[in-house]
């Protein structure tokens, strides 16, 4: 198989997702053991979980820019480094700053890898955008449940900080081998996109800069939305292994939660995707959205009843929660075109970093002043109503867009 064969260029960045998924979704393993082996309050560790999502969206602009313009390959390999030197180095923290310190490294270094990866999807795919994105977005979602059973037995025998080193050299190292293989497809000729606009804008009709997707409304909408929608997945992120301890649950019960949930969330980035090629991206939000608002609730009212219903209640949460990192970036390619796709959905993509104030450390914050969950579940779920009710506004106007088109253009086709 060719290296610019477009599934083996996509089989190589999946790896590279996989590597980086432990830095987020293997993280509440953690944060016990820090507590016990610190000192440290659960809001002070998790405020660097927050730091670290933080530059793992926010810096994406920049390296988005970079990566669209230069390649993948340079930077994904120098991204290989830092998330091995910044996920080891968490090891050996022994204070607030250098534990803050190291998960931003980390986060950097993610940065550079979700990004380009998500972009490659969407470039060398262009007719099944969904799809595509889906299958990188669920190396990230789904890679940890790779690693889970290894992270928590070798927790439990040699200690966190043991486990930080040995997993951080293991991963930085592999996509540090990945990121030579990596390409962007040749250049090819504009294809317009396919969403349009009542304004009668030139959305879904040509490629975007990153300046001009900022002049469109679309964009503001879509932002809001994701903000609203990765809240109530990153406050379960965070803190599952919090919740599970405040209700009495097992380690076990833990560990069944943090190795099904990946599975879940990867599948559902597939799932989601797929169906949005089918169905329409605005329809597919419209739907999983509302699941989302209701499984966030199942959590606080039969999660805590056990073991089973609280692992149950997760993998429903991740599978209505992990199709925005397929649909979003998908639909900003559909609206703002591929050209710049890497660009457009970084900066799109730091939304998640704002999300991640909120339910990662507001979320620990507010149990910390409550002695409760709920206040956090039921404020995520309100949340993703408010995403439903914007993703029906935002299909309504996709649909008039689509009458108008056809009323002055009867011969030519639209979405």
């Amino acid at each position: 198989m060719s290296i610019n064969n477009r599934w083996f260029q996509l089989f190589a960045s999946l790896i590279a997702m996989i590597m980086i998924a432990n830095l987020q979704y293997a993280w509440t393993l953690f944060v016990e053991p820090l507590q016990k082996g610190t000192g440290w309050r659960l809001s002070d560790i998790q405020g660097a979980f927050a730091v670290f999502i933080l530059f793992q969206t926010w810096v994406q602009p920049l390296d988005g820019w970079l990566i669209d313009k230069f390649g993948p390959r340079g930077f994904i390999s120098v991204a290989g480094l830092l998330c091995g030197l910044g996920w080891a180095g968490l090891g050996y923290a022994d204070t607030l700053p250098m534990l803050y310190a190291m998960y931003c490294l980390a986060g950097i270094g993610a940065a550079f890898v979700y990004s380009g990866s998500i972009g490659s999807a969407l470039k060398w795919f262009k007719e099944r955008r969904g799809l595509a994105s889906g299958i990188m977005a669920a190396g990230f979602g789904g890679g940890t449940a790779l690693f889970i059973p290894f992270i928590s037995s070798m927790i439990a025998s040699d200690g966190y900080q043991a486990t930080f080193v040995a997993t951080g050299i293991f991963q930085g190292l592999v996509i540090v081998l990945v990121a030579q293989f990596l390409r962007h497809p040749p250049a090819q000729p504009v294809v317009a996109a396919a969403a349009v606009t009542s304004s009668g804008s030139q959305v879904g009709k040509k490629h975007f800069t990153t300046g001009e997707m900022l002049r469109t409304p679309q964009f503001y909408l879509m932002y809001a939305m994701f903000v609203l929608m990765a809240t109530g997945g990153l406050l379960v992120t965070a803190n599952a292994g919090p919740m599970a301890r405040s209700w009495g649950l097992s380690a076990a019960a833990l560990t069944l939660a943090a190795t099904l949930s990946p599975l879940a969330n990867g599948a559902s980035r597939i799932f989601w995707g797929w169906a949005s090629d089918r169905l329409g991206r605005e329809t597919t939000m419209v739907v999983a959205f509302l699941l989302q608002a209701i499984c966030l609730v199942l959590v606080v009212a039969v999660g805590q009843i056990s073991g089973a219903w609280f692992a149950f209640t997760l993998v429903l949460v991740y599978f209505t929660w992990g199709e925005i990192y397929s649909l979003f970036p998908a639909t900003a390619a559909d609206y703002f075109g591929t050209k710049h796709a890497t660009s457009n959905y970084a900066l799109l993509y730091t939304a998640k970093g704002v999300a991640s104030i909120i339910g990662g450390w507001f979320g620990a914050l507010l149990f910390e002043q409550s002695g409760s969950w709920a206040m956090g579940f039921y404020g995520s779920a309100a949340m993703a109503l408010i995403a439903t009710g914007m993703a029906v506004g935002l299909r309504a106007s996709v649909a008039t867009a689509k009458a108008r088109a056809a009323s002055l253009s009867p011969a030519v086709g639209v979405r």
